[in-house]
């Protein structure tokens, strides 16, 4: 009994620990949240295009930014708090589905283990950097993590207990995965892989082993998640001819040419931009490496490297170190799990599907897009359940029954989950050092100084925002399609979708001319980042159109506000407005 007891102390300790160190991060990631929206693809894309739909009153095209024609599940959510004026319950939303992800790992290791590794398992999840920084943005990559995960795990649930309706949430779950980013088709097609393997290999032997029941029940996954999809391709078939517009475009392209004799009118017609953006975004395979060869000169063996990397190297907002940052131990851990493999026959195929599962999804994102961790982020949580048995493993084989050895692999544990849980403690750490939401959140700072520390445009839009009338049309230049901030039409340029503005200087003669091309174009005003703006026309242009940018700058524009980065310009002939500095 005293040994007994000796044992169970340690891990009601850890129990105890790992609640609290869970509690603790969840209130820190709540805290870090309670701030206005600042990161890029909310003010381009999760925020902005809700926010043109309630500007407009209902659902609407719009051709001018491709996002719109993405799969946006989660973005009908935040419509909600948009709609009642607010922008940082999305944050909290978007967490929702971190916790969610959690409590379904929690729950699945609870059951294959105990209580104290779910509790483990879900605090690593919660913990990890990338996970922590899509916690407090207005993304939609949680819902996608969550979605995924919950359609794998109910594939174990339904070859588990085998009830149809766990199989039925999976595809419903595969299906909303793929609602809320483009990336779900990924999961589509592993998890209809899986289907029929994870029943055949589940039953061999048995009565119920049929390869056409197996290759049945892969088939009924299959169409209720493109049933659940559905929606989304109908939208954008009805839009464009392409249900998973913009990607593979120029394929059904050749379909609609060979099937009808007049082409099929697609949003970018007239500029022939379609063809360009869907190559752009489905051709990146054989790109990526070559692309980080000339941009980073790395050698051969870092390129042979980068999934490697890719767990020691991540850096936040920074491409070039994958802009995001996982846990070193979640590449070894994983591997821990087939060590002292002693479970049941189902749990061991669980595993292997689970690492199946991991990596496959880890390569198909990683060869088909930009290399961005958050991109990989729907196999985070099959490597974390594999690293939590991996943990659990290695204290498995630790364990004597001598009281002094026993001690020994107390320590050894702690030597793992102590460095462990630092590594992201402290970068939770370095969030509240970068983002300061106390000083807000206490009111020492306004909201409006608040966004103006990480937007520098933001002072030079709420001049617009206060002075433009109702008709006017602002162009613009390097402002990276940020338009959330904006209470009126915008049109971004210098893009890789649009070049109004070069494809006016290259075709004009003076600065009267590219006024009046742009007048013609409804534009009113520029909105310019001042610095990247000469840095690109020194590069492209020639020493006369440089002049003849200057002199219409000079003579066709009036200047109403700037500050250090960004400049904001009324084409002459509006109504004059008073010039203002912004800082």
């Amino acid at each position: 009994m005293r040994n007994r007891s000796r044992r169970t102390a340690p891990k009601k300790t850890l129990t105890l620990l790992a609640r609290l160190c869970l509690l603790a991060t969840i209130i820190a990631v709540c805290l870090l949240n309670a701030t206005p929206p600042i990161s890029r693809d909310a003010l381009t894309h999760h925020l902005y295009i809700p926010k043109l739909w309630l500007q407009h009153g209902s659902f609407y095209e719009i051709p001018d930014i491709i996002f719109s024609y993405y799969p946006m599940l989660l973005d009908l959510l935040y419509t909600i708090p948009l709609a009642l004026g607010n922008d940082i319950i999305p944050k909290y939303i978007h967490y929702c589905f971190a916790l969610f992800t959690a409590w379904l790992i929690f729950d699945y290791l609870r059951n294959r283990l105990n209580r104290t590794w779910g509790l483990i398992g879900a605090l690593f999840f919660l913990s990890l950097p990338i996970i922590v920084k899509l916690s407090i943005t207005v993304y939609v990559d949680l819902g996608l993590i969550a979605f995924s995960t919950g359609a794998l795990l109910m594939l174990f649930k339904w070859v588990d207990t085998k009830y149809i309706r766990y199989l039925l949430l999976a595809g419903i779950f595969c299906g909303l995965a793929a609602s809320t980013k483009y990336n779900g088709l990924i999961i589509i097609f592993l998890l209809t892989l899986f289907t029929p393997l994870l029943f055949s290999r589940s039953n061999v032997g048995t009565k119920q082993h049929s390869s056409f029941q197996a290759i049945g029940y892969g088939v009924f996954f299959l169409l209720i998640t493109l049933l659940t999809f559905s929606p989304w391709m109908i939208k954008n078939y009805i839009l464009t001819g392409n249900p998973v517009y913009p990607l593979y475009n120029s394929i059904f392209q050749d379909l609609h040419s060979k099937n009808n004799s007049q082409p099929i009118t697609t949003p970018e017609n007239g500029s022939n931009r379609s063809a360009a953006i869907a190559k752009q975004l489905t051709s990146r395979t054989s790109g990526v490496f070559a692309e980080r060869k000339a941009l980073y000169h790395e050698t051969w063996w870092q390129a042979l490297l980068l999934p490697v990397r890719f767990f020691f190297e991540g850096q936040d907002d920074d491409p070039r170190y994958f802009d995001g940052k996982l846990n070193p131990f979640l590449l070894f851990l994983p591997f821990f799990a087939f060590f002292f493999f002693r479970y049941p026959r189902q749990v061991k195929i669980e595993i292997y599907f689970l690492f199946a599962f991991a990596w496959l999804s880890f390569f198909f994102a990683f060869f088909q897009g930009s290399l961005r961790i958050r991109y990989i982020a729907p196999s985070l949580p099959a490597f974390i359940i594999l690293a939590t048995y991996g943990l659990h493993n290695i204290s498995t084989r630790l364990q004597f029954n001598d009281i002094k050895r026993t001690n020994l692999q107390h320590i050894a544990m702690a030597g793992i989950l102590i460095p462990l849980f630092l590594y992201n403690g402290l970068y939770i750490a370095h969030q509240f050092n970068t983002i300061k939401p106390l000083s807000y959140i206490t009111g020492k700072i306004t909201r409006d100084a608040f966004i103006a520390q990480f937007l520098p445009e933001y002072p030079i839009q709420q001049f617009a925002n206060k002075h433009l009338k109702k008709g006017d049309k602002i162009l613009a230049i390097y402002l990276g399609n940020r338009g959330y901030y904006f209470d009126f039409p915008v049109r971004f340029d210098l893009t890789s979708y649009s070049k109004l503005f070069a494809d006016t200087v290259i075709s004009s003669q003076t600065g009267n001319e590219i006024s009046n091309k742009l007048r013609k174009q409804g534009i009113t005003h520029l909105f310019i980042r001042l610095d990247l703006f000469t840095q690109k026309a020194n590069e492209n242009l020639s020493i006369e159109k440089i002049h003849l940018v200057n002199s219409f700058l000079t003579k066709n524009t009036k200047q109403l506000a700037a500050n250090k980065r960004y400049g904001l310009f009324e084409l002459r002939g509006s109504l004059p407005l008073h010039s203002s500095n912004l800082q």
